[in-house]
């Protein structure tokens, strides 16, 4: 059986053949922290002995066994790793309460002190692994030890949870399904539960008041469920989970691998950012990948054995480009030597009457374009950033959605010639809506010769006072895409995504005891004065 997943694994993940297949795991050794509790982990090593070999770290509150486990450890221990995969705090037999993502820095520092004074550890470590296992590396970057060689954040970044929290903007599908998973993850069959739960789950987003839907969806209160609804991202409650301000200080070398569909992907290429003006040399590789992908596995086994071992072996890794980056549309990768890369500069596609979009600036004159929007009915989400695992996530078609009524589309005339944006995407929506609350969505679209309209990337703010026209500043996520020749561009304009993002009420209340729903009459303007608009990063493609 090991044999077989052994292969598969190899071939999912285009790996190179193993230099052993026979492994051996050593469970439930006891990793003592400073308050006496004790964590639990497995030490992976070739069954042939790993002493000494360099170690790879996996902090992981999802269990130790299992294929989600196997898949990440056993291509590492195959080709020159062994491997220390703990269960953190509060989760399958390791001690205390799982506050999530508030207790990490402590335990992760203690770990790692008690791992390089193990008679089994060699003089090199590397820290590994995605989402919730890529934070933990964040947790603890900027205060390793010398033996920590590389760090490699998969998909994941400094501050997670904490982008769905904007008060102008509430995240609302992700953090409460993640809540839901954690909640009956040590259940017996977890994962069938959670497959055949999620639609369950998926109906207790409707719930009014939201601070119920936790119950609806498994029968009791989610600590973590709450403290989502209960604390905005600014809130000091979030202070031990928020790590941003350590990245300037991290010196250690660092790849990161993201996802341009990605849930983390703003706050990921932040952290690249930020080591990369601090002056250190990090990695980065963005493929066209969601949250939920077997694409990003390939690529983050490949930076951890050609990057990370060669790092804790004493050597170079192969030489590549700073920035790497599937460029969509084109559908090629392609290097860059920093993000967002040179020689890409801020282009205006104007709204105007009529569903036109273009670089023209709008006429005088020009009546605003008007939509109800409906909490009751809310305007669903689409493909794009989702994390369900039965929802498609990433570009889709988007016809069903630009059909709705409460859905704008302003499209250009076909292309000429392509048109490349890599980099940061914003939007500037002049607005006015008959509530004084209310929310903006903007996606942007590829529209092929066909007609059809799949989703490129997209971006909601929530504004308060927009029974007023206001300007809505709205930051998608940050794309490479190529629009081709013969393709045209268009965006939409909407008031949700739900349940992406949370339906806005329309009313102001607090979002966990919200329980009126009020319909809004919403208003979008382009003339001279109000000239709406969304900001591609535009080089003229060769």
């Amino acid at each position: 059986m090991f044999q077989i997943a052994s292969r598969s694994i190899e071939l999912a993940q285009h790996l190179p053949p193993p230099l052993t297949r026979e492994l051996t795991v050593r469970r439930g050794l006891p990793v003592p922290m400073r308050d006496g509790a004790v964590l639990l982990a497995d030490r992976w090593e070739p069954r042939s002995g790993g002493q000494g070999l360099p170690a790879v770290l996996i902090r992981t509150p999802y269990g130790r066994g299992g294929m989600f486990v196997t898949q990440i450890v056993r291509p590492l221990v195959e080709r020159g790793f062994q491997a220390l995969v703990q269960s953190t705090r509060g989760t399958f037999g390791s001690a205390g309460d799982f506050d999530p993502l508030r207790n990490e820095r402590e335990d992760g520092l203690d770990t790692l002190a008690w791992t390089v004074e193990q008679p089994w550890f060699g003089d090199s470590m590397v820290l590994y692994g995605a989402s919730y296992l890529g934070y933990v590396q964040w947790a603890v970057a900027d205060a390793l030890p010398p033996q920590v060689k590389a760090i490699i954040p998969v998909v994941t970044e400094s501050a997670i949870t904490l982008e769905f929290l904007r008060r102008d903007g509430f995240s609302l599908e992700v953090p409460f399904l993640w809540g839901v998973q954690i909640a009956g993850q040590e259940r017996r069959a977890a994962m069938l539960r959670q497959f055949l739960g999620e639609r369950k789950a998926q109906r207790a987003l409707r719930t009014l008041p939201l601070s119920d839907a936790d119950t609806a969806a498994t029968g009791r209160r989610s600590a973590y469920i709450q403290s989502v609804l209960e604390h905005d991202r600014d809130d000091p409650y979030w202070a031990p989970a928020d790590h941003r301000a350590k990245v300037a200080d991290v010196t250690v070398p660092a790849s990161l691998v993201a996802g341009w569909y990605d849930i983390f992907l703003p706050g990921q290429l932040r952290d690249f950012r930020v080591l990369q003006d601090a002056g250190r040399r990090p990695r980065l590789t963005v493929g066209p990948w969601a949250h939920i992908s077997s694409g990003w596995g390939e690529a983050a086994a490949r930076e951890a054995l050609g990057f990370g071992l060669a790092l804790a072996r004493g050597d170079e890794p192969p030489e590549r480009a700073p920035v790497r980056l599937f460029v969509m549309g084109e559908d090629r990768w392609r290097d860059f030597p920093c993000w967002p890369p040179p020689g890409y500069s801020p282009q205006r596609f104007h709204l105007h009457p009529g569903g036109v979009l273009g670089p023209e600036p709008p006429a005088a004159g020009a009546p605003p374009d008007r939509y109800r929007y409906d909490p009751a009915d809310p305007t669903p989400a689409a493909g794009g950033v989702r994390m369900a695992m039965l929802t498609r996530a990433g570009g889709v078609d988007n016809t069903a959605l630009e059909a709705r009524r409460d859905v704008l589309s302003y499209t250009t005339p076909v292309l000429t010639e392509d048109v490349e944006a890599v980099g940061d995407v914003r939007a500037e929506v002049y607005f006015r809506s008959s509530l004084r609350h209310a929310d903006v969505f903007v996606r942007l679209c590829d529209v092929d010769p066909r007609g059809r309209s799949v989703n490129v990337c997209d971006g909601l703010v929530s504004l308060a006072g927009a029974d007023r026209t206001v300007c809505a500043e709205v930051r998608l996520w940050p794309t490479a895409h190529r629009f081709r020749r013969g393709h045209r561009i268009r965006v939409q304009v909407s008031s949700g995504a739900f349940p992406r993002y949370n339906r806005n009420p329309g009313t102001g209340e607090p979002r966990a005891s919200a329980t009126t729903l009020r319909a809004a009459e919403q208003r979008v303007l382009h003339d001279p004065e109000h000239p709406s608009a969304i900001i591609l990063p535009i080089r003229r493609a060769d």
